[in-house]
Parts: structure tokens; sequence; C-alpha cells
């Protein structure tokens, strides 16, 4: 693992009366402007700027105004159950009559808007279709809804294929021709918009002149949650949107599913975090989707009912504690496979299968692996009938989507059938083809990255001086974001003695460590670690990689190092 100075601008910009550490943090993410640390909704890029936003209001609008039938149908992870979420609650805070949810089983009927999901629609007799988080690839999907004459509104954020789907409107700021600036919304953050631009084309038409205006900002928590979990870039739109959501959390004004996930996870809504969002709530929702049925996670973010919302929270907690167990027993059989295999003769590109693994968690399964071996990595599942399911996970600097493009394109049988972004793909294929696919994947990983790009690297925004580990300091961090995706917390490192260590949890090393001078005395943990390395009696200086953060116990807060990379000195 590399440690390496994140580079800074030339000249810093001028970023108002900040603390001269934030100041270069924020440059170093990117920050040009005092401007874009302003996180209120008046800096919202306006949803005029969204392709296919007043077609979708016409559409919505005529639904609202003959009480039709909406049926909205999502995606099976924690973007499409907290977007079904937000259309439900959005669309019935602006007067829709009859609307409902439909997320297909991942299990039978696999992902997006297919001619066997509008079969099952069809029972519900709607009278418009609406997808998020899904939707902008299911051309044969978008057709059957049609010819059974349903009026289909597309929303999504995902790349589009070469071929758009034939709907009556298309909301996504990664369609082609659409000038949105940020193309990072989540699904969540799509659908959101879509309501903004509702409420405003409704109070135009004189709906509210009686009667008050719904707020539909009291969704942002679902789109702060959606947005995290799905691991869009944070852009300065997103930024606002997520610190808007998590000003509601705090607050106490969270849905109550949301609250009774953190009271299931002990975890003090007042103190919640942006990194809270992705590796608390995400997952816990993610498991009803990823083992069974996201339909209990889109019904505990619905309830207004404290008491069912407690229930159905308790439930998915164990659904991802089973999820955690089925995990870690799949990454034990992986590193099987490749125990024997020296380093240098490793794939450049990971291809991995197990008839037993499953489905729901190869994508977690692939995102360790690429963690462990920096390289990018498709894990795949038996999905019956002879074919495969792989998910995919990528290192900077590898389109992973666009390779499985190069991959479908030189060998046309391969591949059944593909999506995806950047960092995160999926795909079907023959189990038959499986060999010939991990040759064909390895040799387009060979031919865009070199035998350097496959070596772990974090970036450090430098050392902390002794005098600058206070809680002031960590405090000041914890709520300078919110960080995420393509805006990461900050990172530094430093050499340290080490004092104490013992290992928490079974996984985890706690230890004590002095400053390189001796004068200053810290906790700090590092989650995960290799069992066959630490504890180490022998080690006395270590080199580490770790973020400035805050541990609560008794009501007392103190310093305490999370650390991201250990290594002897």
């Amino acid at each position: 693992m590399r440690i390496e100075p994140r580079q800074l601008p030339d000249t810093l910009p001028f970023l108002g009366d900040l603390p001269p550490l934030l100041t270069r943090l924020y440059a170093a993410r990117g920050v040009q402007s005092e401007a874009e640390l302003d996180k209120s909704l008046a800096r919202l890029i306006p949803y005029q700027q969204l392709k296919g936003i007043d077609a979708a209001v016409d559409l919505l609008v005529t639904a609202l105004e003959e009480r039709q039938r909406i049926l909205i149908v999502g995606d099976f992870d924690a973007d499409g159950a907290t977007a079904s979420t937000v259309g439900m609650l959005g669309l019935r805070l602006l007067g829709a009559a009859h609307v409902d949810y439909l997320v297909p089983n991942r299990f039978e009927y696999g992902y997006g808007l297919t001619p066997e999901i509008v079969e099952v629609a069809l029972t519900r007799e709607p009278q418009l279709l609406i997808t998020v988080d899904n939707g902008i690839s299911s051309v044969e999907g978008v057709a059957a809804a049609k010819a059974a004459g349903l009026k289909v509104l597309v929303t999504d954020h995902h790349l589009p294929g070469l071929e758009l789907p034939l709907a009556d409107a298309i909301v996504n700021p990664n369609q082609p021709g659409c000038e949105f600036p940020s193309k990072a919304l989540a699904g969540v953050g799509v659908i959101f918009y879509v309501l903004m631009a509702l409420r405003a084309r409704l109070r135009s038409l004189g709906w509210y002149t009686s009667k008050p205006q719904p707020n539909i900002g009291e969704l942002l928590d679902l789109v702060a949650l959606g947005s995290v979990a799905d691991v869009v870039p944070l852009d300065a739109n997103n930024r606002i949107l997520v610190h808007q959501g998590l000003e509601r959390i705090r607050a106490g004004r969270a849905r109550p599913g949301i609250k009774a996930i953190l009271e299931v996870a002990k975890r003090d809504h007042s103190r919640i975090t942006s990194t809270d969002l992705g590796f608390i709530l995400g997952p816990r929702l993610n498991a009803a989707g990823r083992l069974d049925d996201m339909s209990l996670g889109i019904e505990c973010l619905l309830t207004n009912d404290a008491a069912l919302a407690r229930e159905m929270a308790a439930q998915l907690d164990g659904m991802n504690q089973d999820r955690k167990s089925i995990e870690q027993g799949m990454q034990r059989e992986a590193l099987a496979q490749l125990k024997d295999l020296p380093v240098e003769s490793m794939p450049f590109g990971l291809c991995l299968f197990d008839p037993q693994w499953h489905q729901g968690v190869i994508g977690i399964l692939a995102s360790r692996m690429k963690e462990r071996y920096f390289r990018p990595t498709i894990a795949f599942a038996d999905a019956g009938d002879g074919l495969l399911k792989g998910s995919g996970r990528s290192v900077p600097g590898f389109h992973i989507r666009d390779a499985l493009s190069v991959v479908a394109a030189q060998h046309p049988t391969l591949i059944s059938k593909y999506g995806g972004h950047a960092m995160a793909a999926g795909l079907t294929l023959p189990e038959a083809n499986f060999p010939l696919f991990a040759e064909a994947f390895d040799a387009e990983v060979r031919r865009q990255l070199r035998e350097e790009d496959l070596t772990g690297r974090l970036l450090s925004d430098g050392t902390l001086a002794v005098e600058e580990f206070h809680l002031e300091l960590a405090r000041a961090l914890r709520h300078a974001g919110p960080w995420g995706q393509h805006f990461p917390e900050p990172m530094f490192h430093g050499v340290f003695q080490l004092v104490e260590q013992r290992v928490v949890g079974e996984r985890h090393l706690k230890v004590v460590l002095k400053s390189e001078c001796g004068s200053v005395k810290l906790d700090g943990i590092a989650f995960g670690i290799d069992r066959e390395i630490w504890p180490n009696p022998t080690v006395r200086w270590v080199e580490l990689a770790y973020k400035l953060d805050l541990n609560e116990f008794r009501g007392q807060e103190t310093v305490q190092l999370m650390i991201a990379h250990i290594e002897p000195r």
C-alpha cells in the first residue's frame, strides 16, 4: 500500500474565514469558491435544466387531475428503496389519489422494467408507470408497457445504452442532450427533482390557493440516505442534498423507519454523519434486497407507525447479520481459490465463481476482493437455467461498464446482458462462457492498466502537528463535509510509537499510541485487520494512515484515530 500526498492547486482559493487546514482540505477536493460551501437549498441546480422535465410534469399533472392509478417500479438496492419511498410519499403529498409501488425480486425477475415485470404490474391495473433508479436500458420493458396501453415515465441516473426506451418522458441527467450540470444525481435525487418540478407546476396552476403548499423537504432524509448508500459522487449539488437530509436526521425529524434503524444499530441520531448513512443505515436497508425482498425495507421507510418501524428495523438488522455471515464464508472461499496463485501470476482482472455463492452478496464480495488485491474484480453466482450473474467493482482509472462494452463488441455472443457505470457493473452470461469471459476481461484490463496501477494507494492530506490532535479540530472535520465519494473524508498519515495493542471483536485492532515526539497519547482503532500480522508484540513503531475522529464513552468525548492502514516502521 502506497501513501501519497493529495495534490493541491498551485494557488489556494479564498474560501472565507476558514482555518488554513480546512482551506487546504477543500481546495484539494476541487472546491474553487466560497459559494460551493453554501449548503442551502437555494443553491440547488434548478430543475428546469433537466431534459424531459416538462414532459414528465405534464404526465404527472394529468395523472393527478384525472385521479389515475400510478405504479412506481423501483430497484432492489438502497437507492431504489429510498427512491420508491420518495416517489410514494411525494406524490401522496402533492395530491395523488392512487399510488403504489412494485420492486422486482432480484432472484425471480432480475433488474429493471422487464417485460415479465410489466406482466406483474398489469395485475395492479395502473394507468401510469414510473420507473425510479432504473428504466433507461429497459427498451423491451417500456415497449411492453406501451403496448398494454400504459403511459410510462422513466426516471433514472444510470448510463444509457445505444438505444433509448420509447417512454412518454425520460428524466435522466445522463441521457443524451441533457445539459443538467450534475451528472452525479442518484436515482432518489432524480425523483426528488421531478417532485420539485411538479410542485412548482401545481403552484402555478393554483392548486395551493386554498390549502397549504406541501413541504417536500420532509423527504430529504431519504434523499441523503439513498445518495450516500449508492456511492454517487458528492459534488456540490449532492452535498447540499445530503447536508440537508443529515440536518433533518440530527434534529430528530427523520422518518420513523430511519429513526428505528438507528435505534437498532445503537446510534445517536443527533451525532449522525454521512459515513453512518453509508456504513450503518445503507447495509441494513440493502440486506432486504440482497437476501429476500426489498419490500420490507420500503415498508419500513414508508410507515408512520413508530412501533411497526422498530419491528421491521429489527428484521432488517437480523437480515444484515445473516448477510455478514454469508459474506464472510464467501470471502474465505474466494481467498482459497487464489491462495496458491502468486501475485505476479494473478490476472489483472479477477473473475471469481462458486456455484454455491449467494446472488445477493456477490457485489459485496467483489468489493472486498478488489480492496484486497487492488484490481477490477467480478464475482459470479449461479442464476439457474445455465446462467451466471456477475457483479463487478473497479479501481480508479478503469471504467468497468465501458470495459464490458468492449468485451461484448469483441465477442458478440459472450455476454447476455450488462449495465452499470464506471466503478460498478452487473452482467449475465451462460455458465459455459465463463472461462472465455474471464480471459477476455483480463485481456481488456491488461490493455488499459499497467502493473503499477494495481498497487493500492491511499491519498493523504499530510501530517498533523502535535497541537492539532484536539477535540475542536475533530469536531470541525466531522461536520465540515458531508464527506463521501469523490469528496473523501480527510486522511492524514504519520509515524507513531505503539504503546499498547489488542484485538477486539475478533477482527479489530485497538491501540494506544504516542506521537513521534512522545508528548501526546492517543487511542486508535483499525477495523478488519489481518490476524496473521496483528497483534505483533515485537513492533514498537508504526506508520499510519488515519482519520481524526471522536469517541464518546459515558458522556465523555475523546480524540480517536480511525486507522485505514497500519504497517511496522
